[in-house]
């Protein structure tokens, strides 16, 4: 086995060996730059031999002027100019139907930000691969588009939608995919492109000091996260506090404690309510 520099903790290496391609963090990792990986993916979820990727990205963030960015797990551009965002879900809630239209009005919106003019928005797909049956039918894949229900013919707006049922290992070309996206272990890989990959990131110096950097600073970003978080709901409790306080000396209406605490003046209204209760 590999030997990692003296910096990194030696548990990396056991987490890494356990890591899929149904765990985002590697998944991420596996597919950076890997246009065999992609073409081989995207032409077996599609049904499609003839799909030429030109270009693979990963965790690419968006950012929304109005509201939440979004960062992507696996963005590619085929020689169409057709966009594909690949997203691999082990949790109910990262795949729920709304997720995946904020995900295609963000893909959307990456491309108007370029100043394309509307008509010319490239077609879209959302994919994501789930651990399990999403919508409990069975079936190994399920195909979102939208449609014009009184004419009962397909809109024709370029955004597909496509959820990959995880749980559907049978043995078919797809089904060996989903066996694969779910073993740690590179020489039991039905596919040889996933399993060079899987091999460079597990074995090979290179491959695995990358990803163990890469844990290292996901592992630093989710604790920056819970340290924002804390230090944000610390904040909210003390001008909720200073709210309550406020009010209960009755000399300020709950639209001056509102401008004061900057809380939402409809928090500081039920805020009231309880008060006077």
């Amino acid at each position: 086995m590999t030997q990692l520099p003296k910096n990194f903790p030696e548990e990396y290496l056991a987490i890494l060996q356990k890591f899929r391609f149904i765990d985002d963090t590697f998944f991420a990792a596996c597919l950076d730059g890997d246009i065999p990986c992609m073409n081989l993916i995207l032409r077996l979820v599609l049904a499609r031999d003839d799909i030429e990727v030109q270009r693979v990205t990963t965790q690419q963030s968006v950012q929304n002027l109005y509201g939440r960015g979004v960062r992507f797990d696996v963005l590619a551009v085929d020689a169409a100019g057709k966009l594909y965002n690949c997203e691999v879900q082990r949790a109910s809630e990262g795949a729920i139907p709304r997720r995946a239209r904020y995900n295609s009005g963000m893909l959307d919106s990456r491309v108007l930000a370029k100043g394309t003019p509307v008509r010319e928005l490239p077609e879209t797909y959302v994919i994501f691969i789930t651990e399990h049956d999403t919508f409990g039918a069975g079936l190994p894949l399920y195909h979102v588009d939208r449609t014009i229900r009184e004419l009962e013919r397909d809109f024709g707006d370029g955004a597909h939608i496509i959820y990959v049922n995880g749980d559907c290992k049978d043995d078919t070309p797809l089904g060996r995919l989903m066996q694969d996206f779910f073993e740690p272990e590179a020489e039991r890989l039905h596919y040889p492109v996933l399993a060079q990959r899987m091999e460079y990131f597990k074995s090979e110096e290179k491959g695995v000091v990358a990803m163990c950097e890469l844990m290292e600073r996901f592992g630093a970003e989710k604790e920056a996260k819970g340290r924002k978080e804390g230090l944000a709901a610390g904040e909210h409790g003390a001008q909720c506090k200073m709210a309550r306080r406020l009010l209960s000396r009755g000399q300020m209406t709950p639209g001056e404690v509102a401008e004061l605490t900057e809380l939402p003046l409809a928090e500081v209204e039920e805020i009231a309510k309880g008060i006077s209760a």
